[in-house]
């Protein structure tokens, strides 16, 4: 459940202390329109696994579940303090311009289409008082005129923050499940923040597929190379 005193706090400090550009500082919104085209000018164009040079996201040398992946860029610079906003400091305003981010990246979605948001676990979503995942899934919704389902439910409380590699696959491969029988005609886009070793949506898309889905695209606000 959202966390309405959060929510009513960010409204509040909207008013009396408007956000700053999380790129240049300019007064007004979480992130201004000259720092959007800076981003999208220059867009996350390789594999999302391995960072080799791919249109559509996966490289042949992977066996993924997922048909196409979508990254707006690197996890650095603005993209890095935009992202650090809304998960850290309770910038909730930023899924705003974290979705626009989004929307300008992805190519014309198939007619067919329903995004799926990563599922976020109840710790995170009590620290911040909202779903992040799931505000970027909707306004992503509006903007392309999708609908959002939730089919996937996390079935482990566990965190990724700080895990290392070996950690991240473990721990994913027990995080969800699907909770119905999925239409084999429809796309399914799966939305998360951050891709880091892409073990979470490689077990959410094995998930959808098992539940009956034949088509996955990724869509993703970053890539942060895991140290």
């Amino acid at each position: 459940m959202p966390n309405v005193k959060n929510t009513m706090i960010d409204a509040l400090l909207s008013m009396v202390a408007p956000h700053l550009c999380s790129g240049c500082g300019q007064i007004g919104s979480t992130f201004c329109d000259n720092c959007k085209y800076n981003i999208i000018q220059e867009p996350y164009s390789g594999c999302i696994i391995c960072q080799k040079p791919q249109s559509f996201g996966v490289c042949d040398d992977h066996n993924s579940s997922y048909n196409q992946a979508f990254v707006v860029g690197e996890r650095s610079g603005p993209l890095q303090q935009l992202i650090g906003g809304f998960k850290f400091q309770n910038m909730k305003a930023a899924s705003g311009a974290l979705a626009d981010l989004l929307h300008a990246r992805l190519p014309p979605l198939p007619s067919n289409s329903v995004i799926v948001a990563i599922p976020t676990s109840p710790a995170h979503i009590r620290e911040r008082g909202y779903d992040h995942v799931a505000l970027i899934a909707r306004r992503l919704g509006v903007l392309r005129k999708v609908a959002v389902l939730k089919v996937l439910v996390r079935d482990n409380t566990l965190t990724q923050h700080h895990a290392n590699r070996k950690d991240r696959i473990e721990q994913a491969k027990s995080a969800f499940r699907v909770k119905k029988i999925l239409n084999p005609d429809l796309t399914y886009i799966i939305v998360d923040d951050i891709v880091t070793t892409g073990a979470t949506i490689e077990q959410a898309a094995k998930q959808l597929r098992a539940g009956g889905a034949t088509n996955i695209w990724v869509a993703a606000i970053a890539r942060q190379p895991l140290d």
